[in-house]
């Protein structure tokens, strides 16, 4: 971890992170070209960076805001850093916080969130980020020991439906029944979305689609123009 935790809070609070990620077989899918987006959106003006994957964690070390780290792995539902091994990896690869699959299902380790946390904060002093993706997931993970709680998960975990932009209504949710900072993530697709969020009680938003995954967002401009013709 590069920054102390209060540290790393304050230069998030009411910031845009930027998810930069690129699937697999993608042109993008290099941790070099990842990191390159990831300063190309700092210089925009993000205040923190979303990377998936230790060699791209390791790559953005250098970067001059705080990292958000997480490690797609396995089939499981639970794939999001999903193991404790998996969330350690992630911190010795640089991340300044851990994210990892913050909801109440069965992780492929068998352990709970609570344990996942307890057990990676005994080698590591890290801040995590609980990608969740109901009201019960956050009130969970905030008992087990979260720092951060993020809407990542909301429509993609089959507690609640799949919204067309950002879940608000969550997000209001959280707001009222947890204490910790809150990360809007997930269908955040412009900066209209982004106020939306904030003002639903979002602590800082996190985008990444919209602004770093082009093979989608010209799918987005062809098939409006298809529509048309």
């Amino acid at each position: 971890m590069r920054y102390k935790a209060s540290d790393v809070l304050t230069r998030l609070d009411g910031g845009l992170i930027v998810s930069c990620q690129a699937y697999p077989g993608e042109a993008m899918r290099d941790p070099r070209t990842m990191v390159q987006v990831a300063q190309a959106a700092i210089s925009g003006g993000a205040v923190g960076i979303r990377l998936q994957g230790l060699d791209d964690i390791r790559a953005g070390a250098a970067l001059p805001v705080p990292v958000i780290g997480l490690w797609k792995d396995g089939e499981s539902d639970v794939f999001i850093t999903p193991t404790v091994a998996h969330a350690r990896a992630v911190a010795d690869a640089g991340a300044d916080i851990v994210a990892l699959d913050g909801t109440r299902r069965l992780r492929p380790d068998g352990l709970t969130l609570a344990e996942t946390i307890s057990q990676l904060r005994e080698t590591h002093d890290v801040l995590v980020m609980a990608d969740c993706g109901s009201l019960a997931d956050a009130v969970t993970a905030e008992s087990g020991g979260a720092d951060v709680l993020g809407t990542t998960l909301s429509g993609y975990s089959g507690e609640r439906p799949k919204t067309l932009g950002p879940d608000l209504e969550l997000i209001a949710q959280i707001r009222e029944h947890c204490h910790l900072p809150i990360v809007a993530e997930g269908r955040i697709h412009s900066p209209a979305a982004a106020v939306a969020s904030r003002d639903a009680g979002a602590f800082a938003v996190c985008v990444g689609t919209a602004i770093t995954h082009p093979s989608t967002i010209t799918s987005w401009f062809v098939e409006a123009i298809r529509e048309e013709s």
